[in-house]
């Protein structure tokens, strides 16, 4: 059996932001219902090279595969290549021939930014027309591009990032302006995405009624969110273990100020209709999000589909 092998490029060509966050949504959906299987993330840390992989692997409706991804912040500034890098994996389960291999860079991209922007349909205020990015990285791009699908009435649009430079590209590419912390903070959908371990966004800056998306936070002592901040939320995860491990609450829980009690319950069980989201308007809910294998699978089978359909990429015979 040949397996297909996909390009970054091929992976970006072949994805529909649409087609994406649906995908996204049904995968979070299985995973609170018990349809998917996944095994917690593996982290080999490797604090000599100031960075870390992780192994995400799953399996859900017949498919299987697993994400090997990185997770190096200086990489930009030390060797001009992108902080985050990855391939993955898709599998038969029966049969456990590999049927794909793909560049994940940009499928971890485009499936973050759909988690975020599928978080805010369903936790966000329905009357919210402003929308805040702190970090203006590509993670930030793909969230502005998935909000374009479930919120196309947005008209304020405001991008904070230590380089001015990053922030004006992305104005340049889908309007609104270059603005502070604070004022991208005090906006109705608030994203961040920001690699440091100490807090950006404070109490201080969020409205009531805002919706915070945090997406930053993805491995231990990591927090973008002061924790006076994440205690006054109503918290909403991706999944509970890997929340409490690496998510934004990871850090507060830590230090007392935060008690497991104190998260409402998963996305997907908002999203099936199980569980409340927003409660009243003036609400502070926030998603915290570590990234679910389950994304990756649903978005791998979605581009191995469509290459298979376009005749995209090149097949070899890896198993000899």
């Amino acid at each position: 059996m040949q397996t297909l092998i996909l390009t970054r490029h091929d992976v970006e060509t072949l994805t529909e932001m649409s087609d994406v966050v649906a995908a996204v949504e049904a995968a979070f959906i299985a995973h609170a219902a018990g349809r998917a299987r996944m095994p917690p993330k593996v982290y080999l840390d490797l604090p000599e090279y100031k960075g870390d992989f992780r192994a995400m692997p799953s399996f859900m409706d017949g498919i299987a595969g697993v994400k090997w991804v990185n997770s190096h912040p200086d990489n930009p500034k030390r060797h001009a290549l992108p902080a985050v890098m990855g391939l993955y994996l898709l599998s038969d389960p029966e049969t456990a021939l590999p049927l794909a291999v793909m560049d994940a860079t940009w499928l971890t991209a485009v499936r973050t930014g759909a988690a975020a922007a599928v978080a805010s349909r369903a936790l966000a205020r329905k009357d919210a027309r402003s929308i805040g990015f702190v970090g203006a990285g590509v993670q930030a791009r793909t969230m502005a591009l998935a909000h374009r699908v479930t919120h196309p009435d947005l008209t304020d649009l405001v991008f904070a990032d230590l380089r001015e430079d990053a922030a004006a590209a992305l104005v340049a590419r889908f309007g609104g302006r270059v603005g502070s912390v604070s004022e991208a903070a005090a906006c109705d959908i608030v994203n961040t995405s920001t690699p440091g371990v100490s807090p950006v966004v404070t109490r201080e800056m969020v409205r009531p009624g805002a919706h915070i998306n945090a997406m930053g936070a993805d491995a231990e002592g990591k927090q973008e969110l002061e924790s006076a901040l994440v205690a006054l939320a109503r918290i909403i995860v991706d999944d509970p273990a890997q929340a409490l491990h690496s998510g934004e609450v990871n850090v507060p829980l830590h230090d007392g100020a935060l008690t497991p009690a104190a998260i409402a319950g998963q996305l997907g069980d908002v999203l099936a209709g199980r569980l409340a989201g927003r409660t009243h308007d003036d609400a502070i809910t926030l998603f915290d999000s570590t990234g679910l294998a389950v994304q990756d699978l649903a978005t791998a089978r979605l581009v191995y589909a469509r290459a298979a359909e376009r005749g995209v990429g090149v097949r070899l015979d890896l198993m000899g």
